[in-house]
């Protein structure tokens, strides 16, 4: 609980570039993302989107997760089907940012 008496959640947000830009790519890796929805009990929401504008700047693939607590953040991380997903995707990933915060 934050000092205002909200509920403290901690966000999660990943963006990836591919390296095979085909849609088929970018298919799968959203599948396999989306797949974690409801496997993970720490993994309180899932969002998954491809990017639209396909700019210089842009990434290919968004995450936005959510979760309790950076423990909950941290035992999704080493569940093992995160793991075969992180497995996959650095396969695929050209590059990859993350940022996490309380909201």
């Amino acid at each position: 609980m934050s000092k205002k008496g909200k509920l403290t959640l901690l966000t999660h947000i990943v963006l990836f570039k591919m390296k095979d830009k085909s849609q088929e790519a970018a298919d799968k890796m959203i599948g396999l993302l989306r797949g974690m929805e409801g496997k993970i009990p720490q993994l309180l929401s899932i969002e998954v989107g491809q990017d639209i504008v396909r700019s210089e700047r842009s990434y290919d693939i968004g995450l936005i997760t959510k979760f309790e607590s950076l423990d909950a953040m941290n035992e999704y991380q080493v569940h093992p089907i995160h793991q075969e997903v992180v497995a996959y995707i650095a396969t695929v990933r050209e590059s990859a940012v993350a940022i996490d915060f309380e909201s």
